[in-house]
């Protein structure tokens, strides 16, 4: 995140107490709406195969969709995202913007295809080393290895965080390593993000002045986008406000949801 960004999570407005001052922002334009998915149109859980989009959330974001341009921008495998959500005509940007999809095929891109090879060495090696810690977790992606720890003993965090750093310089220069929610996610060392990913559908969409462009996300790799957007778009965080930890982290977004509830609130008030 840029040292500009002096803002914390906490202090910032919440969207739905503050709605006349996100449609004040807004200026009558209409939005196009990119959503992440793990921890904004569903709760974060111990297991990624268990964070299943309700039936209520679904409906406003397909009803969203009939309205304006609707995204989801997840770190997930983009297949695997379009199963969880349900929907076969929204636009999808997975693998944290790696590759992303349209229904209609106007939009493909693939920036993780040529990293095959070295992805399959950090999925063996993450594998190896955590299979002694218990409660590790390694999710092989198409872009990256996520390797959750929301199970491990805290004692044992270091001892992942130790075992990433030797896969790094296992690669010199040719991997990054992103920290999310207790997931550590190993990503080929390439310029490209969330926030890459929301400007260039942007730009493919021909999202013009008249539009303005909202992302919704919770995480740390979400921040890119709201940096992304800043001067063209809104950015709103979804935080627990009973997590103090969160609170006090500093962020991009303009505006706060608290929880998952908040979203599907806010959405609403979108589709209408």
């Amino acid at each position: 995140m840029t040292a500009a960004v002096a803002v914390t999570v906490g202090s910032l407005p919440n969207a739905l107490t503050s709605i006349a001052q996100v449609r004040g922002r807004m200026a009558g334009r209409r939005p196009a709406v990119f959503l992440d998915y793990d921890g904004t149109l569903t709760p974060i859980v111990d297991r990624p195969e268990h964070a299943v989009i309700s039936d209520a959330m679904r409906d406003v974001v397909a009803r969203l969709a009939r309205r304006c341009t609707v995204c989801v921008v997840s770190g997930r495998d983009r297949p695997v995202v379009q199963e969880l959500m349900g929907l076969d005509d929204l636009i999808v940007a997975g693998s944290h913007g790696f590759d992303i999809w349209s229904p209609d095929g106007g939009i493909q891109r693939d920036e993780g295809a040529r990293f095959t090879d070295l992805l399959a060495d950090v999925r063996a090696e993450l594998q190896a080393a955590a299979a002694g810690i218990d409660g590790a977790m390694v999710e092989p992606k198409a872009a990256s290895v996520a390797l959750h720890y929301r199970l491990v003993p805290v004692a044992d965090h270091d001892r992942v965080q130790d075992l990433v750093d030797e896969v790094l310089n296992r690669h010199p220069g040719a991997l990054k390593v992103t920290p999310g929610k207790m997931v550590y996610e190993v990503q080929p060392a390439f310029d490209w993000d969330k926030g890459k990913a929301v400007l260039y559908l942007v730009e493919a969409l021909h999202l013009g002045a008249d539009i303005v462009p909202l992302y919704l996300g919770d995480d740390a790799t979400d921040e890119h986008a709201f940096e992304a957007l800043r001067r063209r778009g809104l950015g709103f965080i979804v935080s627990s406000p009973t997590d103090e930890s969160e609170s006090a982290r500093p962020s991009a977004a303009d505006f706060r949801l608290d929880g998952v509830d908040d979203v599907q609130q806010f959405l609403e008030m979108l589709a209408r």
